[in-house]
């Protein structure tokens, strides 16, 4: 469980808040707080007021891996194997181990025929790719996302997605502007101008949105 109590952060206003187990998608207009929410759960930064535990931990004495939403803040190598290793690398594992890890990520995502490019000649989406890659593969305790499906086609958005959904992360943290993602989530949390307006089951919350832009399109044509 992650408990969040009596935040203040720029525009952040939470008194409390469980976020539980699984995949939670926040989302809210642009400016709203969403990235900020991010950034303090994931320890990048501290709120100026309030606490914030996973599992009874501190953000930043947790294992936490974080994607931005702009592929090329994420990568600091020029060889795309040398990318998703380091994270590998700054913790000394053994050249076997960092092997036989990037070549089962790479397996996994659907990018072998990658590993030997230069990340410099990628497309956006190839980048955002390896920048997920190398999030996944040290196995974190926590993944936060940043926009990350913003610059992604189709394609590429089903691949990630289905790497969330299977990957067994503990707890996911992500903001979108897709409606459709954030359907396929376990908790939601709604924020308007730095305060929570909803939280709980995506069954629970879009039935509240239904007359704003927050309702998935595909629940609208059901309906």
């Amino acid at each position: 469980m992650i408990e969040i109590a009596q935040i203040r952060y720029r525009n952040l206003f939470i008194n409390y808040l469980e976020i539980p187990a699984g995949i939670t998608t926040v989302i809210g207009k642009n400016g709203c707080g969403k990235t900020s929410f991010l950034r303090i759960c994931a320890g990048i930064e501290l709120p100026n007021e309030g606490s914030i535990f996973i599992d009874g931990k501190l953000p930043r004495e947790t294992e936490c891996c974080w994607v931005n939403e702009f592929p090329d803040r994420n990568i600091l190598f020029s060889r795309v194997f040398d990318e998703i290793a380091s994270p590998l690398r700054f913790q000394y594992f053994g050249s076997d181990e960092i092997d036989s890890r990037v070549n089962n990520i790479a397996q996994f995502l659907g990018i072998s025929h990658l590993l030997t490019r230069n990340t410099y000649e990628l497309s956006g989406g190839e980048k955002m790719l390896i920048s997920f890659a190398a999030a996944l593969v040290n196995s974190p305790e926590m993944l936060v996302l940043d926009e990350y499906d913003s610059h992604l086609d189709y394609k590429r958005n089903r691949q990630i997605e289905y790497a969330i959904m299977n990957f067994g992360y503990k707890y996911v943290l992500r903001c979108t502007q897709h409606m459709e993602v954030a359907a396929n989530s376990d908790f939601l949390i709604v924020l308007d101008n730095g305060i929570i307006k909803h939280t709980g089951h995506p069954n629970q919350v879009f039935p509240q949105l239904i007359d704003s832009p927050y309702y998935p399109l595909s629940w609208r044509v059901k309906a």
